[in-house]
């Protein structure tokens, strides 16, 4: 976890801009009472490497929020990037290029575990200051079958997602449990995101819509 200086308190609710287009991460932030703005980033996920999957996470998501605040139309806002990977035997897994990679993954995942890794960086653009970290949550899946699998596959659901699956979608079934933050496997760990707006010297509270 990094925070480049120390926080200062501050009076006035910046406005929030969420560097990501998944529609889980911004349902999440709006049941936890934030409504950002949402502005992609146009991040070549593949072009970015790391030594471990848990770093990879990390910097993918430094990566899209230092190409978000960079904008004008920004000046003034908290970004907040985020991106997830399947740490699978420490090979980092983020989505399926087709139908034949989701179904390939799910038969070596499933009666397995992993990690879902997702990295965390908000970046205070009045300021410049930036404070990151990857929270990790471990997945147990469980064992569909052959069948079920090419179901889920044929959603289409598997190929839009980190990892192939999702927590709170058709693949809910097929996971026996996690250890760890639920929210970080949808997409974003509010725990981990009050503290690192705390670092910056903000209250989640404060930014309530």
């Amino acid at each position: 976890m990094t925070a480049h200086a120390a926080p200062t308190p501050r009076t006035a609710a910046p406005r929030l801009v969420l560097a990501s287009a998944s529609p889980a991460r911004l349902r999440l932030l709006r049941a936890a009472g934030l409504d950002p703005e949402v502005i992609v980033s146009g991040v070549d996920e593949d072009a970015l490497t790391a030594p471990t999957p848990a770093e990879l996470a990390l910097v993918l998501a430094e990566a899209k929020a230092a190409v978000v605040a960079a904008r004008p139309e920004v000046a003034g806002a908290l970004v907040i990037g985020c991106d997830s990977v399947l740490d699978l035997d420490g090979e980092a897994l983020g989505k399926p290029a087709d139908a034949e990679e989701a179904t390939a993954r799910w038969k070596t995942m499933r009666g397995r575990s992993g990690v879902l890794r997702t990295g965390h960086c908000v970046t205070d653009t009045t300021t410049g200051r930036i404070a990151s970290a990857t929270a990790s949550t471990t997945v147990r899946f469980g064992e569909p079958s052959d069948a079920e699998i090419a179901a889920y596959v044929a959603t289409g659901e598997p190929l839009q997602v980190a990892g192939a699956f999702t927590l709170n979608g058709r693949s809910a079934p097929f996971i026996d449990g996690i250890d760890g933050c639920h929210g970080n496997v949808i997409g974003i760990s509010l725990p981990l995101l009050r503290t690192l707006l705390g670092e910056l010297g903000y209250s989640v509270t404060d930014l309530w819509t």
